[in-house]
């Protein structure tokens, strides 16, 4: 029994693409309209994106369980593994006393929460997209903006909001280099093409962090550093990809971003910071009574003693082991490929070599790549063990946190599970490549809608990286038949992926667990739709602007 999808089953492109669209317009709907539970709004969709393979793509049945089932798998392994290793290497800073540590440290460097958000969602998460990315920096900023003193529920939307500049180089840029070796075009050509779109973003994306955080008020009392932050980072991000190393692009940027912040600080700072936190506090109040509780029941207590040199360390000894472990694992060449090897590829029981992709080719996509060793939450646990052994954390205790996260996690991986499953049901039977395709045929002006792909792959999959995978062949084809700049367009998929990853529920699950409101993704989502909306808008306008005339100046030459 093979299966080889069919980009226009029902007849026509334009109703097959509409059909194929249900799952996805299911999703939003019951996550912002009815606000459903997010596991309920993934398993309806997923439950929709079955039928629609079956009846309408005529995918068999069979085929369609298993390939949901592969999806289920991938959810659990890697992504909610690297959001349970990250959970879990937070409670052992609390359960060995450390974390009130970090809330005095963080003070040293500035006691203004609002500047906190910007240099740890924006800079210190864009560095550890760079280095580990699959959701660790949601999981690991978010629990770190509550030691500063935000509400959970805010600090869910910031991390979301920050976690979308650095995601085009995330992972040492794999989501470029993937594009690249799909396409043919030198990755390092898209990569240049992608440095002149994500800056423009990067550079407001600080400002847009304060205004979640503290409203206008926040924007004025903050702007130069803000400003300062922003604008560093998207030169940097623009001078690496086009220049030095695409690779390294989030690493220079962010470390620059972070070096000027701290600059910027030592002689300017901001205006109402008290008030600020009284604003916060009111929050607080504000969310527990719209029945935002969460999980995590952080102890707040005004630090009052600066912490010792030793306080220092160990409290952001978990947080520096991060960076140099992934920084080791993914830049140290003969590492990194002993590190891989050691993935095992396991054709799906039943389903690999049974469907075909559009060249009639028997599709890779049915290998399960188990990467036991080289994944980030791996990494995250080996972090783990090494904190809890120097904490003296003992191993019964670090055993049973460990255990406690399982349970907490149990519908996070239902969610991401379900959400992964409806990913691969609709990239296999054929239904994300007839969306996208029916998007791809409106011709010149597609250019203004290009990233609209890339946005939608990444709101599905949670995966810039896949996103790419899926969409820039068909972004090449489209530019081609279009007279278009066919790097241009693969480079917008690229960053389309960039605003549509704070609304993929894959990444929603991931915040709310790391900020203890399981259940509220449907809230969250409601959040930062508007924010990615406009974000993907802005963004459409740029590469359009960017395929004529008036803007294509911007591109590198």
């Amino acid at each position: 029994m093979e299966f080889q999808p069919e980009l226009a089953p029902l007849g026509g492109l334009t109703v097959s693409a509409l059909v194929a669209l249900l799952p996805l317009v299911t999703m939003f709907f019951t996550l912002g309209v009815l606000r459903w539970k997010a596991y309920w709004a993934g398993l309806s969709s997923l439950a929709v994106a079955v039928v629609v393979a079956v009846i309408a793509f005529q995918m068999p049945v069979g085929l369609a369980a298993l390939t949901a089932t592969q999806g289920v798998a991938f959810g659990i392994f890697p992504i909610t593994w690297i959001v349970l290793t990250a959970v879990w290497l937070y409670e052992l800073t609390v359960v060995s006393g450390r974390f009130e540590d970090l809330r005095a440290t963080f003070n040293l460097i500035s006691d203004d929460p609002r500047i906190l958000a910007i240099l740890i969602a924006f800079c210190f998460g864009g560095l550890l997209e760079a280095l580990a990315g699959f959701g660790a920096p949601v999981a690991i900023t978010g629990v770190m903006l509550m030691a500063v003193g935000f509400p959970a529920f805010r600090a869910a939307a910031t991390v979301l909001l920050a976690n979308t500049a650095p995601v085009a180089f995330g992972a040492i840029a794999i989501p470029i280099i993937t594009a690249g070796n799909l396409t043919g075009i030198p990755f390092r050509e898209i990569g240049a093409y992608v440095g002149h779109q994500t800056p423009v973003l990067a550079l407001f994306v600080p400002l847009l962090l304060v205004l979640i955080a503290d409203g206008w008020r926040g924007v004025r009392e903050t702007w130069p550093v803000a400003l300062g932050i922003g604008f560093t980072f998207a030169v940097a991000q623009w001078v690496s990809a086009t220049w030095l190393s695409v690779e390294l692009t989030d690493v220079i940027a962010s470390l620059a971003g972070l070096a000027v912040g701290v600059g910027i600080l030592q002689f300017w700072k901001p205006r109402g910071t008290e008030e600020a936190k009284l604003r916060l506090a009111g929050v607080h109040v504000e969310e527990a009574a719209a029945g935002f509780n969460s999980t995590l029941d952080l102890q707040r207590h005004e630090v009052t003693t600066r912490p010792s040199r030793g306080q220092i360390l160990m409290a952001l000894f978990p947080y520096l082991l991060i960076i140099v472990v992934f920084a080791v694992a993914k830049l140290v060449k003969p590492l990194e490929t002993a590190l891989e090897s050691t993935t095992l590829m396991i054709p799906w029981p039943g389903l690999h070599g049974h469907i075909l992709n559009g060249a009639g080719e028997v599709s890779t996509s049915t290998i399960f790549k188990f990467q036991w060793l080289s994944s980030p939450g791996t990494l995250l646990l080996l972090s783990g063990i090494v904190v809890a052994i120097v904490y003296r954390v003992p191993a019964a205790e670090a055993v049973r946190t460990f255990g406690r996260q399982v349970h907490k996690l149990r519908w996070t991986f239902l969610t991401i599970g379900s959400v992964l499953g409806l990913a691969y049901v609709m990239n296999l039977s054929g239904q994300t490549i007839t969306i996208g395709t029916w998007i791809a045929g409106t011709g010149a002006a597609f250019a203004f809608l290009s990233p609209i792909l890339g946005w939608i792959g990444t709101a599905v999959t949670g995966s810039d990286t896949s996103a790419n995978a899926l969409f820039a062949t068909l972004q090449q084809s489209a530019a081609e038949n279009a007279g278009i700049d066919p790097t241009l367009l693969v480079a917008a998929n690229t960053a389309g992926g960039v605003v549509g990853k704070m609304i993929s529920p894959q990444n929603l699950a991931i915040a709310a667990t790391a900020v203890g409101l399981v259940g509220h993704e449907s809230d969250i989502f409601r959040k930062v739709a508007w924010w990615s909306v406009g974000l993907l808008l802005a963004l459409c306008l740029l590469v359009g602007l960017q395929s004529t005339p008036v803007l294509s100046w911007m591109l590198p030459s």
